[in-house]
């Protein structure tokens, strides 16, 4: 009985799929559509903000608000040029802002700050930009008393195209530019001071990172922080003002390097308080400035120029000439010899992807797919901790180990990292996969660890989305999706969606993956490690996928010895790492990529 019990659990509980690709937005949508169906959504969220207390539980509601902060978020991202990307950034800080006065949740008051300056940075020429700063500069007073929620802004009937793309280009003049004497840093006027806590933020670490094609310099902080950039030539370089303060280590420190585009970081502390770092490009065409979060980081990556191929020798020079007029400043003299051309090693051909473990070619090789957006799901979270043993539950040990995924994987060239959540909430297991093909992503990754009634059960086992092929997985698929709340009137629609599962192939190599790395890599620290195998179970958490994707059980919390492991930090780091190696293992299958080396 518990067995039949658990199969129409398992088969039941995964209803989603149908559901879901009506439901989440369609590939094809313009800006202007995606924007609109945003808007309404928006509108019935901001009504039930002002009736929550009666009528809404809070954490329900805040799982509709970031639903809705997804959509307009992904707007931005799908069309960062249209004239309803700013918009759609004011939509969603305002919204996260009225659901911090209604809720007073921090992370809503973090979310709201950090959209409304994504809009002040992306899209200066707004004429939002005036409420913004007004905006940014309430939320970050120390103890600011709660004000009504923010109005939707109103709509617009035209878009007014941004011309402000992400990526900037220099000229190429300016990357060779003498520098000029009427030119210095202390001509550039400081920023107004934002207001911030008492407490600023602190520049904790600069590392600098030699990618193909590009040097990364990563600026971390121990929160979030607001800066100002500012480009200059005469010589090229690139400043950040920021009202923070440094550690010891970086204070008014000169970071000097023996190679090309980035060859200074100067560390500076100005006289009004804030700090300046400054970066002295070299032959850089383009870079780009973004931010990660857990923790902050602000990122440049400058470019390297493509190499050239020189037709024929340059004539010979003229014979030197006698000065007639008084010697050149020693600016002239050190610039008079001319650096070698760096030669440029030819990339690779590109290597074909190898053929899936069963011998074949699923539709995504044969068309030359590749992987760069990752999408990353702590397991349960909020009032489903999950597994709860010895003062640990599986909720917060999977964000502990997804965060520290993502940052080993965000130092790989190409690779862009989304997480399901970062903070201790609620997401239902279909707006998990939702939130993975709204981000137009192309690999599922969903943490957990396991649990069983017999004590000595340990080990490791991976799944992909199937029918259950055992009682042990129809057990763990049932446990998992014992919050999916889905319906028996949706059982066919369920069978069908599994049956029609079209990454069966993907998910079943990368599961493979995941497995092997993760008992390879946790042997180091635990010889007794088990390998229970890749399995394949009707998770809720996988159905609806749009891409290749698998759930990890990492290991027994209900085991002790493997208990005792999943406390410390270094084996959290052994799970983390081994996850990362299987992911950049299946991406370079499909196309191969190349090491980053890192200067610190």
């Amino acid at each position: 009985m518990h067995n039949c019990g658990s199969r129409v659990m398992r088969v039941a509980t995964t209803a989603l799929a149908v559901w879901l690709l009506v439901c989440a937005p369609a590939a094809g949508q313009t800006a202007k559509e995606r924007y609109q169906d945003a808007q309404q959504q928006d509108e019935k969220v901001r009504l039930l903000l002002t009736n929550f207390k009666d009528k809404t539980p809070a954490t329900e509601l805040a799982v509709q608000v970031a639903q809705v902060l997804t959509s307009f978020e992904a707007l931005v991202r799908r069309f960062p040029t249209s004239g309803y990307a700013d918009d759609a950034l004011f939509h969603a800080a305002s919204l996260a802002d009225a659901a911090y006065q209604r809720m007073s949740r921090p992370e809503d008051r973090d979310r709201a700050l950090k959209t409304y300056r994504w809009l002040v940075r992306e899209y200066p020429r707004s004429a939002l930009i005036k409420q913004a700063n007004a905006k940014i500069a309430r939320l970050t007073k120390t103890n600011a008393p709660p004000v009504p929620p923010s109005p939707a802004p109103p709509a617009r009937s035209l878009p007014a195209l941004v011309a402000t793309p992400p990526v900037t280009a220099i000229p190429a003049a300016a990357a060779h530019a003498v520098p000029a004497a009427n030119v210095t840093l202390e001509t550039v006027a400081p920023p107004p001071a934002p207001a911030l806590p008492a407490e600023r933020a602190t520049l904790t670490s600069v590392q600098r990172t030699v990618l193909p094609g590009s040097v990364r310099v990563t600026l971390e902080f121990d929160r979030e922080v607001a800066y100002r950039e500012q480009r200059l030539s005469g010589p090229a370089r690139v400043f950040f003002d920021l009202n923070v303060q440094v550690t010891p280590a970086l204070a008014d420190q000169v970071l000097s390097y023996n190679t090309d585009v980035v060859a200074k970081i100067r560390v500076g502390r100005r006289p009004e308080g804030t700090v300046r770092v400054v970066l002295d490009l070299e032959n850089v065409p383009k870079f780009s400035v973004f931010t990660l979060y857990s923790p902050f980081r602000l990122v440049v990556d400058a470019e390297r120029p493509v190499a050239t191929t020189v037709a024929a020798p340059a004539p010979a020079p003229p014979a030197p000439v006698e000065p007639t007029g008084p010697a050149a400043p020693p600016i002239e003299s050190r610039e008079a010899p001319l650096a070698p051309p760096v030669q440029e090693t030819p990339p690779p051909p590109p290597v074909p992807a190898a053929a899936n473990v069963t011998g074949g070619f699923s539709i995504a090789r044969q068309l030359g797919l590749s992987v760069s957006r990752i999408v990353i799901d702590p397991g349960h979270g909020g009032h489903d901790p999950g597994t709860t043993a010895r003062g640990l539950n599986e909720a917060d040990l999977t964000l502990d180990i997804a965060l520290r995924v993502e940052k080993l994987l965000a130092k790989e060239p190409g690779v862009e990292v989304v997480l399901t959540r970062r903070t201790d909430v609620h997401i239902p297991l279909q707006e998990r996969t939702a939130i993975a093909n709204r981000q137009n992503a192309d690999l599922f990754l969903s943490i957990h660890a396991n649990s069983s009634r017999n004590r000595n059960a340990s080990g490791i086992e991976t799944y992909f989305l199937s029918f259950a092929s055992s009682p042990e997985a129809e057990a763990i698929a049932a446990r998992e999706n014992s919050t999916s709340g889905k319906e028996m009137h949706e059982l066919p629609d369920l069978i069908k969606a599994i049956s029609l599962n079209n990454k069966l192939d993907e998910s079943r190599d990368l599961a493979g993956m995941v497995q092997e790395s993760l008992v390879t890599t946790l042997k180091r620290s635990n010889k007794d490690v088990r390998s229970r195998g890749v399995k394949k179970a009707p998770f809720v958490v996988l159905i609806g996928a749009a891409m290749p994707s698998v759930l990890a059980e990492i290991s027994f919390m209900t085991n002790r010895q493997e208990l005792a492991l999943l406390k410390t930090a270094a084996y959290k780091d052994r799970i983390a790492q081994a996850l990362s190696n299987a992911v950049l293992r299946y991406r370079k299958s499909l196309k191969g990529t190349s090491a980053a080396t890192v200067d610190r």
